[in-house]
């Protein structure tokens, strides 16, 4: 885990215990109301302009769309939010050299939606866990969610089992939080979208999280090419995918792509990016030749 305060580091292991034995942790109140404000305007366009979806799985009255950090630049406090790093870090930093940003996407349930599947979104990666988890959601709560509005539903517990989707409705928890909160939960959780019985739509941003070597659910590189991505901060880039991952995983011309945004200019001579194990497993080979 990275260093950070005192405070940060108890609240950091205290939701890490709720992660680990439910499954998800609600976390209240962690951003301010003005900057849930400017999020939810710059989107509000956005949403305006976009058709519903279509498909049983994303929703008949639902809206969804991404590439958020070029359509509300507030929400980059969001994705780069000290807390959930922290979380993210805990649990897939063991897993990898970095991981990534797997998405960005704001989600408008409408009245009328029903309940969505139950589903897993670790689901996209089809290969045997053996207990690692690959990603880490975030749903920011850009409008009070409750049981009547269609509120996530989540099985409490259900990482620790197969993957069920005739699961006891009457185990549900229903994800109850006021605007400005965050729930972060397992990518082997079983959850869903609930089903919107209220008047009005109910909205989040989702941040999900990832593996650093895993293909991501968003292509990142189409959402923000170079031109775009080099007026992000660093630690952002970084996110989205424009670093190595050793060994040689997602590189360019032999590069690290960060050289994109860097003065000096092409053609390198490809360079080894590669973890100290392998490094040392190399030179001994060539010792022993």
């Amino acid at each position: 885990m990275t260093e950070m305060s005192n405070i940060r580091a108890g609240q950091t292991l205290t939701a890490l215990d709720h992660l680990h034995a439910q499954g998800y942790v609600i976390l209240k109140h962690v951003v301010s109301q003005p900057v849930i404000d400017r999020v939810a305007a710059e989107l509000e366009p956005w949403f305006a302009a976009t058709p519903r979806c279509q498909g049983d799985f994303y929703g008949w009255r639902t809206t969804r769309f991404g590439s958020l950090l070029n359509k509300s630049p507030t929400s980059r406090q969001l994705i780069l939010h000290e807390l959930m790093l922290d979380l993210i870090n805990a649990v897939l930093g063991p897993h990898c050299d970095h991981y990534q940003l797997n998405l960005t996407q704001a989600v408008r349930i409408h009245p009328g939606e029903r309940q969505q599947v139950p589903h897993r979104d670790e689901e996209m990666w089809p290969c045997r866990k053996d207990g690692v988890e690959h990603l880490i959601n975030v749903i920011w709560a850009l409008d009070d969610f409750t049981a009547e509005n269609g509120a996530t539903c989540l099985w409490p517990g259900s990482q620790l089992h197969d993957l069920d989707r005739s699961i006891d409705p009457t185990e549900i928890v229903m994800a109850e939080m006021p605007r400005g909160s965050a729930l972060v939960f397992l990518g082997s959780l079983t959850h869903c979208g609930g089903a919107n019985r209220s008047p009005h739509p109910r909205t989040g941003l989702i941040a999900s999280y990832c593996l650093g070597w895993l293909r991501q659910y968003e292509n990142q590189y189409l959402a923000y090419p170079p031109a775009i991505a080099q007026t992000f901060p660093e630690a952002l880039r970084d996110l989205i995918g424009y670093r190595i991952h050793r060994p040689n995983l997602g590189g360019y011309e032999g590069q690290d792509p960060a050289m994109l945004f860097k003065a000096t200019q092409g053609p390198w001579p490809a360079r080894d990016a590669l973890s100290e194990t392998t490094r040392r497993e190399i030179e001994a080979y060539y010792q022993s030749q």
